[in-house]
């Protein structure tokens, strides 16, 4: 019989388990979460780490892969979709219709159109969503995010539209990391009192919403940091093994 106080971790990537800025993996740091989801899985004596991003399907799979969690549901790209470790298999989300998909390339024809030429990028790899990049983020804050604002709202197309730190991420209304944590927990049955949630910036505060325990590493927005049960002392990889330690001992 489980002893544990919780049963998963849903833990965000950018910001958490790695640098948002692309800086090279902590490999130390995620040996050690591993490690931890090794002993999870084989002696039900803690909860087992998951993640929760608005990347991209495929870095969700790698990321789930790369620190041993061969149980749980993943979510990806804010929400859009499950990826299941046990069957390699992903779910996109039942109530993301032709429509909404059609709003989705009416946004990536204008970058195409208009903001690739400027030197925009968008972030290949994605479905049902549409993140924006420059590398002056002082230009994608002040100039291209408030245009993407205006034009989603002259077409009517249903997007939430909001920075992270150094990308315009522009996510369907309805879908949200929260959605998919609901999805998680029916499947797997675990209620919010059962889940701890990890996360840095505003799209996390999801999150917290559907977690009975929630915690930031020390790299965290002001705004998260309010919000959570415990902030850690370091940030990254390194704050979220101490997110662990700090569980453990609940």
């Amino acid at each position: 019989m489980s002893t544990r106080t919780f049963d998963a971790v849903i833990c965000d990537i950018d910001g958490c388990l790695c640098g948002e800025d692309g800086s090279p993996f902590d490999l130390a740091s995620l040996a050690r979460i591993r490690e931890h989801n090794e002993q999870s899985i084989k002696h039900q004596d803690r909860p087992t780490i998951t993640v929760c991003t608005g990347r991209p399907v495929g870095f969700a799979e790698a990321m789930t892969r790369l620190i041993g969690n061969s149980v749980l549901p993943a979510i990806a790209e804010m929400g859009v979709y499950l990826h299941h470790p046990e069957s390699a298999q992903s779910e996109l989300d039942p109530a993301i219709d032709s429509g909404h998909l059609q709003s989705v390339a009416g946004l990536e024809g204008h970058f195409h159109e208009n903001l690739k030429p400027t030197g925009v990028t968008m972030q290949p790899g994605k479905s049902a969503s549409v993140t924006l990049w420059h590398e002056n983020t002082e230009h994608l804050r002040g100039s291209v995010y408030p245009g993407v604002r205006e034009l989603c709202e002259q077409n009517s197309w249903p997007f939430r539209v909001s920075m992270s730190w150094f990308y315009i991420n522009c996510d369907l209304t309805h879908i949200s990391k929260g959605t998919g944590i609901e999805r998680f927990k029916s499947l797997t049955g675990f209620g919010s009192d059962r889940l701890v949630g990890i996360g840095d910036t505003s799209s996390d505060l999801e999150i917290r919403k559907q977690v009975g325990f929630f915690a930031c590493p020390a790299n965290a927005h002001d705004d998260v940091k309010a919000v959570a049960d415990y902030v850690a002392s370091k940030p990254e990889a390194e704050g979220v093994l101490e997110i662990l330690g700090h569980i453990s001992a609940l």
